[in-house]
């Protein structure tokens, strides 16, 4: 498994002065006030015993007063944050918040980290117990909601003595950019695809497949038949009769992903039912990793190409470690975008860049409209040149609907509704796999697997 490049390192800073006036009474000094006033029962029967309200509440005024002047300045607190590892999607992360007390006195705190809602729903408060000269933490654990950078804010500080008659309101500037990665998935979820790829790497090796693919394999004596373009003329000069070239199917290819980050792929849907919603944006983030993962083991190169309006991310068919930390990087600040995907322009672009024959997974969706969608057209122009692994994206909302009994008048238009657009998208994708593409239509539960199993089955075949 390749962990991600980019991670979060830690930050520490200086408490600052929250408010102008960063200095309070606690609900503990506010009661004992609100106990001055039994004072007054016994002032109804003498009116001198009534003085002892202004007497206890001076009393406890000053020593809030005094409580407050022993706790130690904003800027004798030193906050930091740091985190486990780098933040991804379904996944947990642990931050650690540090509270290093310069001062003398021990200081119990609450502390809000001002996460951004991609990272937390709410932030939450937490208690802390900060003794003199001495590092003090604590550590709560986060799930990513959304990929990307996002801008961490400050982590809010509110401190009291032992006592706790007055605390103090501070905050320090931990801001840091965080990048949260797709999901990545587990050693063991991939072991499976790693001994099968290592199977199918087994076959094609014993199997040789001479005279299909252009790598060169060995020397030979011409036989009648044999292709002119093939004579090897240097070894023919030498044994002083025709020698041809062998060749066999070339077992590392060029594997390109395609991801539309149209309007489509905006929308938000569970894997499971109770997970965590993402986008379909998301889960074909998470399948490219997968996928990317796999192909290099394999031997073959991965190249990205990520399009909305304009390409968004594009990267050239590369190998190793160093290769895939860069793929999963673009793929992290990949965004979804309002309008719609320009599909032909990023066919263009593919071909100007892969001209010569490849595997290329495009991840999409299909537009509900009553013309035949552009990214069809798109398709169609590279099959021409490659092999083509389309996978259109499903909305579990749609399928349920379709094949729901409608109970009403409303729910049977939508219920027709819902099959009519199935219908649509099962003729469109049939179509394409007409014409020689490899169609699938997923929900986001199956994404990941089926395209990996797909690409074996590809590898498998040498189809390439």
């Amino acid at each position: 498994m390749i962990s991600p490049s980019f991670h979060p390192g830690p930050v520490r800073a200086a408490c600052e002065r929250r408010r102008r006036w960063g200095f309070g009474l606690t609900p503990r000094a506010i009661g004992l006030l609100t106990m001055g006033f039994l004072w007054l029962i016994p002032g109804l029967w003498d009116e001198r015993l009534a003085y002892g309200l202004l007497a206890w509440d001076g009393l406890v005024l000053l020593a809030a007063l005094l409580d407050g002047l022993r706790l130690p300045r904003n800027g004798d607190l030193i906050a930091g944050r740091s985190w486990s590892n780098a933040p991804a999607l379904d996944s947990d992360t642990e931050i650690e918040l540090t509270i290093e007390n310069q001062g003398n006195v021990i200081v119990e705190c609450r502390l809000v980290d001002d996460l951004p809602p991609a990272l937390v729903a709410e932030p939450a408060t937490y208690r802390l117990t900060a003794f003199p000269r001495v590092a003090s933490s604590v550590r709560y654990r986060i799930e990513p909601r959304e990929r990307g950078d996002w801008e961490t804010g400050w982590l809010y500080v509110r401190y009291r003595s032992g006592l706790g008659l007055a605390e103090r309101w501070a905050q320090a500037p931990l801001t840091q950019t965080v990048r949260v990665y797709p999901s990545l998935r587990t050693g063991e979820e991939q072991q499976i695809y790693l001994a099968r790829s290592r199977q199918i790497d087994l076959q094609l090796r014993r199997a040789s497949l001479r005279g299909l693919g252009r790598d060169f394999e060995s020397l030979r004596e011409y036989r009648e038949g044999d292709d002119l373009r093939d004579i090897c003329w240097t070894a023919t000069a030498r044994r002083g009769w025709p020698i041809t070239r062998q060749y066999q199917t070339e077992r590392s290819q060029p594997v390109w992903i395609v991801l539309d980050c149209g309007r489509l792929m905006r929308s938000r849907v569970a894997a499971e039912a109770g997970e965590r919603v993402h986008s379909k944006l998301d889960h074909a983030c998470s399948t490219a990793v997968a996928l990317a993962q796999l192909a290099l083991y394999s031997g073959d190169r991965v190249g990205l190409l990520a399009y909305g309006q304009g390409i968004q991310q594009r990267l050239l068919p590369g190998r190793g470690a160093a290769h895939l930390r860069q793929l999963i990087e673009l793929l992290a600040q990949v965004r979804a975008e309002a309008g719609e995907a320009d599909h032909l322009r990023a066919t263009a672009t593919l071909g100007r860049l892969q001209p010569r024959r490849s595997l290329i997974l495009w991840v999409t969706d299909l537009a509900e409209t009553a013309m035949r969608p552009e990214v069809i057209d798109g398709a169609v122009q590279l099959l021409r040149r490659h092999v083509l692994l389309f996978v259109a994206m499903a909305q579990p909302e749609v399928e349920s609907i379709a094949t729901a009994k409608p109970k009403n008048i409303e729910q049977m238009f939508r219920a027709a509704a819902a099959q009519e657009m199935a219908g649509r998208r099962e003729l469109l994708l049939a179509r394409l796999h007409e014409q020689g593409a490899l169609t699938l239509d997923l929900k986001p539960k199956a994404l990941t697997a089926t395209v990996l199993n797909q690409y074996l089955v590809v590898k498998e075949r040498a189809m390439v």
